[in-house]
């Protein structure tokens, strides 16, 4: 494969320095990219980049993923309207062994081929370098000028930021250049990719290697993901979209994908799967036609949630969706972890109730007394009769009967639901 080509059809293709792509076309070429270590998990802004390695390394290209165990503990001013809070090593050190394993998902690190992935560690080649060597030996090839004019900096300067922009940051883009260079000398790397925003940093990168050894050096950048209606990509009320169950769970993740436009859903499938593109091509095609039974966003999660998590995970989220959406069963909703049940009932009204009461009480009184999901027990007997009552998903037909403890989803949920649409979680303490 192409590897310009497959960006460029993806719609992952921003800018490119001339005679990238003659480089690609000639030669088995080692590329990196880098990845701020400042969280123990990845987050779903991150995975146009780490697509992009994907892609590169399918098309026979060496991937390095760049770890910023160095930079991280500066923060790049690129995108940011003030200044992050610096990280300490041990912290540093947790989130790059966590990084490590979710990148492993999406590179091989492992095999004995040519072009298998390797990870680096800026702070590998920087822990050594005392500041007056570094000045010495890189600040002098380039100029205030030359880094006074990256949009990056010129928009904190002109009001974008509040208190300005330290040194600190400043000196960002000449710890990024020495990256591309240290790797270039090193491992023979002729390109640095990243996002747009990017662009300013990397080429500080090719100005450096150019004014310091003359090498062949390359840069090429994909463009910032935005929603069709202009919003930040990979946001959520409850703030990012993480690839670690442990900050959003693999239903919540699935949902993500899945609630997508129609719009978004053909850009993203592009994006952020492997999918070939007459498989893609076909998959929108039959979208178009019926936009309402949502195949594109349905395959679209399938893929991104199998890739990130497992088939495992995948399949447990589709079982959750239906507990809401879909004929959810007594058996289902009892092989859902605890975890997944809360992010499913997440704003649903609960109750907290005794065990001593679910185990004593009978259903009426459990549900009008204990726990208030009816206002009278004339309403609920009526509702009972109706069948418009289920406790755990089966039909309640006699209200006066014990929930009993058994009945308890993980030992201590029981799911009400009232009516097609009205759920309610008592949960014993």
């Amino acid at each position: 494969m192409n590897f310009v080509d497959e960006l460029r059809w993806r719609g992952m293709l921003q800018d490119m320095m001339p005679g990238t792509e003659e480089l690609l076309g000639k030669e088995t070429v080692t590329a990196y990219l880098g990845i701020d270590p400042t969280a123990d998990s990845l987050h779903i802004g991150h995975l146009c980049g780490i697509m992009m390695l994907r892609h590169f390394q399918r098309c026979g290209h060496k991937p390095l993923a760049l770890i910023g165990g160095a930079t991280g503990m500066i923060g790049d001013p690129s995108g940011k309207s003030a200044e992050r809070n610096l990280l300490d090593e041990a912290t540093l050190n947790h989130n790059i062994e966590c990084i490590k394993k979710q990148l492993s998902k999406f590179l091989d690190f492992d095999s004995d081929a040519a072009n298998k992935a390797e990870l680096v560690n800026n702070y590998d080649w920087m822990k050594g370098y005392s500041f007056l060597e570094f000045v010495r030996d890189i600040g002098k090839h380039i100029t205030v000028n030359y880094m006074m004019a990256k949009d990056s900096v010129q928009k904190r300067l002109n009001g974008e930021a509040r208190d300005g922009l330290s040194f600190t940051e400043f000196s960002y883009q000449l710890l990024q250049g020495y990256d591309f260079l240290y790797l270039n000398k090193t491992k023979n790397c002729k390109l640095q990719m990243g996002g747009s925003e990017q662009w300013g940093n990397i080429t500080t990168g090719t100005e450096l290697i150019r004014r310091t050894n003359g090498n062949e050096c390359y840069a090429l950048t994909c463009p910032l993901i935005t929603k069709a209606d202009g919003g930040k990509f990979g946001k959520t009320e409850s703030g990012n979209v993480w690839l670690s169950k442990d900050y959003t769970t693999p239903y919540k993740f699935y949902q993500f994908w899945l609630n997508v436009s129609d719009a978004d859903a053909e850009r993203y499938i592009k994006i952020f799967t492997s999918l070939d593109k007459a498989t893609i091509d076909n998959l929108i095609e039959e979208h178009r036609k019926d936009p309402g039974m949502r195949s594109l966003q349905k395959r679209l999660a399938e893929e991104v949630t199998v890739m990130v998590h497992s088939r495992e995970d995948y399949e447990q989220a589709v079982e959750a969706s239906n507990i809401l959406f879909g004929k959810a069963t007594k058996e289902t909703l009892q092989k859902v972890d605890e975890q997944t049940l809360l992010a499913v009932f997440e704003g649903v009204p609960q109750f907290e109730v005794s065990k001593d009461d679910i185990e004593n009480c009978d259903i009426l009184t459990l549900c009008t007394e204990k726990a208030a999901i009816f206002p009278s027990k004339g309403e609920m007997r009526k509702l009972v009769q109706g069948g418009g009552v289920s406790i755990n998903k089966e039909k309640v037909a006699d209200a006066s009967a014990k929930a009993g403890a058994e009945a308890l989803i993980a030992g201590k949920y029981l799911l009400v639901q009232k009516g097609k649409k009205n759920y309610y979680l008592i949960i014993a303490k």
